[in-house]
């Protein structure tokens, strides 16, 4: 049976909408190809991905003995975390609304069964 491994980032600062479209990318990839993809990709959300992967990666390493070049993505998303509800003077004594969205990224690992 196949041991899964997790691990998980909370109240990252980025909006969830954001770090779901880095997330999509690596869902399913083996981690060293998914590691590949972050390191190229120009997004804010791509280094706090690679941080949880990372750690992810540092865990089942560490904790089980298992080889990184056997895992893969399980199992990724990017959920909403508490939104900061900042203001903004404008003109005229009225206030802007400005929200600062935050997200919790979980990462589960998987290794691949032999055929």
């Amino acid at each position: 049976m196949p041991r899964d491994v997790e691990a998980k980032a909370r109240h990252v600062p980025i909006s969830p909408q954001k770090a779901r479209l880095v997330v999509d990318m690596v869902r399913g990839k083996e981690v060293v190809d998914a590691l590949d993809i972050l390191k190229f990709t120009p997004n804010k959300a791509a280094r706090s991905v690679t941080k949880v992967l990372n750690s992810a990666v540092a865990n089942a390493e560490h904790n089980f003995g298992l080889n990184r070049y056997d895992l893969y993505v399980h199992h990724i998303v990017a959920d909403e975390g508490p939104t900061r509800k900042w203001r903004r003077f404008g003109a005229r004594g009225r206030v802007k609304p400005r929200l600062r969205r935050s997200s919790h990224i979980s990462v589960v690992l998987r290794e691949r069964e032999e055929e």
